[in-house]
Order: C-alpha cells, then structure tokens, then sequence
C-alpha cells in the first residue's frame, strides 16, 4: 500500500514533500518528489503545542507551499501532531498519513481530527482536516511489539458496540476495513462532532482520564479497553442495559487480550475530576452508553453513579 505514496502525491500536484516519520528511514517510502525527512517524536509526551511549531519551522525551512504536502508515517500520536501542523501552516497544506500501528490504522488517522496535549487534559488544542488519502499497509504491523499490537484492538473492541458487529477471530484485514468503514460512514454523517460523531469516543471518557492518571504507562487503546468496560458497567447501574449485556462488554474486551480492570493506583476521585474536562462535557458528567436505542451520548450523569460503577469495577492483582 506504501508503494502507492507516489501515485498519491502526484495526484495532489505537490512540487515537494516533507515526510515526518516516527520508522526507520528503510521503512519510509520514497512521495516521488523532492523531500525532506524528518524523525518524529513519537509518543503522547511528545504532542505539544511546541512540536508543532518545530514541525512548521521545518517546513518553512524547505520552502514548503500551499500547494505542496505533507506525510506522517508512524503511529496515532504521529498523525495526531503531524495533521495538526499540516492544517495551520499556511492555514492548510494536504496531508497524507502512512500509520504504522494498528491503532492508528483503525482510528487515530482516519477521519480528520487532529490535536495536542495540555498539562491540563488530552486533545484539547487542535482542528478538524481531513487528510488527501491514508495508505493502511499491513506489512508495518508485523514490526509491532506484542503489547502495541494488542493495544491496537481497544479501538477494535469499542466497535462492537457502536455498529461494527462482532469482529472477533476475522482477519486482521478485514477488522480494519470494518471498523475503517463504520468510522468514515458516522465522520460522512457528521465531520465537526456535532452529534452522531460522538459515538466515537466509546470507552473514551474513562480512558482518557486513565491515559493522564497513569501519565501515559497506559496505552490509549489499553484505557479505553478499560472505558469501554466501565461503560456497560454505567450502563447497567442507569439501567439502560442488563445484566448480560454489562457481561458482554468484559468477555468483547477480554477475548483481544485487552485488559479490564483498572489500575491499582488510580484513585476515583481523581478520574472523575479528569472525566469532568473531558471535551464532551458540556453538561456535567458525560459518557457515551449502551442502551434499548443503541449507544448514544448521556449527558448530565449523577456523580454517584459514576462512583459506584468505578468501584465495581475489577482491580488490578485484586
């Protein structure tokens, strides 16, 4: 799929390319233009409003155009900071993403958010643009260690619950189509969040609170594992769902080798004040939640259920 790149950028018009990537050079495929490499700084640490401007220096540095375009060739956290640049320099120059890791393959670099990190919360200084094209090779996942593939499949998981069906045991290929499909048919409906989009962060309330109370030991994928276990068990408690559908939620997560508990040094107070800057929360505590309609966004949560599902759920070594 990398081997299209070319073909891709030709298409663009774009006289040069500067391609930021997070692989080894060997692994980063030649736009067929005049380029520049430059090494990302992968990571969640590293999406900073300061990496940013680093990025769009280098661009200037080589006389980068409106009419020219940029590649980002590694993970979420890649593209995240990657399309963010792409979309202020000049006001916009087209991008295309190469991700290199499952989750980003699935998630991260389709559908046109792009964001960076504050002290305060994750995601919260960004834009929407959509990139020219995202080439999905496969091949790249057979770098991956072990725990970074896995990881890939929280967002896997959480579309069994969205729309997606029951992707569990399918080809890896054919889990990636369908939760791409599923993802580009609600942006298609809704690119700018204003409603249907928002089914898109299931399991992601809790799981940003954890990515910031761990500082990033648990992976985006692996919290919002957790999310989305701690989203039917809300569910359950509000009783929008029953007792099996609460049991599904745990055995979806576990069959991808997911965990589903939370780590033994999260304290609840703490995720709940984090839920509470979460980026949806506009009314009180929100969640996206299973129920009798489907999954849709509960807003105004009582704080007490959302204490009670916490200490219901399973803790690490516990």
């Amino acid at each position: 799929m990398r081997t299209k790149l070319p073909e891709v950028v030709a298409g663009i018009g774009a006289r040069r390319v500067v391609v930021v990537s997070a692989r080894p050079e060997e692994w980063t495929p030649d736009p067929g233009v005049p380029s520049v490499l430059v090494p990302a700084r992968d990571g969640e640490h590293h999406k900073t409003l300061a990496w940013v401007e680093e990025l769009c220096r280098r661009f200037a540095d080589f006389g980068l155009t409106r009419s020219d375009a940029v590649v980002s060739c590694g993970g979420g956290t890649t593209t995240d900071a990657v399309g963010l640049a792409a979309a202020l320099y000049h006001r916009g120059v087209a991008v295309v993403h190469l991700p290199t890791s499952l989750l980003a393959q699935v998630d991260a670099s389709v559908g046109g958010k792009t964001a960076v990190n504050l002290p305060q919360g994750k995601n919260l200084v960004g834009a929407y643009w959509q990139p020219r094209a995202v080439l999905c090779d496969t091949d790249y996942l057979e770098t991956l260690p072990r725990r970074e593939r896995i990881n890939g499949y929280g967002e896997i998981a959480r579309c069994h619950f969205i729309g997606a069906g029951d992707l569990r045991g399918r080809p890896v290929e054919e889990q990636i189509a369908a939760s791409v499909a599923l993802k580009a048919s609600i942006v298609a409906a809704d690119e700018r969040d204003a409603g249907l989009r928002h089914l898109l962060n299931y399991g992601h309330t809790l799981g940003h609170a954890l990515e910031r109370a761990t500082g990033y030991r648990l992976r985006h994928g692996e919290a919002v594992a957790v999310g989305t276990v701690f989203a039917g068990r809300l569910a359950g408690l509000l009783g929008r769902i029953g007792p099996d559908r609460v049991a599904e939620h745990e055995s979806v997560v576990a069959a991808y080798g997911l965990p589903t508990a939370l780590p033994a040094d999260a304290g609840h107070g703490a995720l709940i004040e984090l839920m509470r800057r979460d980026k949806k929360a506009t009314d009180g505590l929100t969640f996206v939640l299973d129920g009798p309609r489907g999954a849709e966004p509960v807003r105004d949560v009582p704080e007490s259920a959302v204490a009670a599902a916490l200490a219901e759920m399973p803790v690490e070594g516990g």
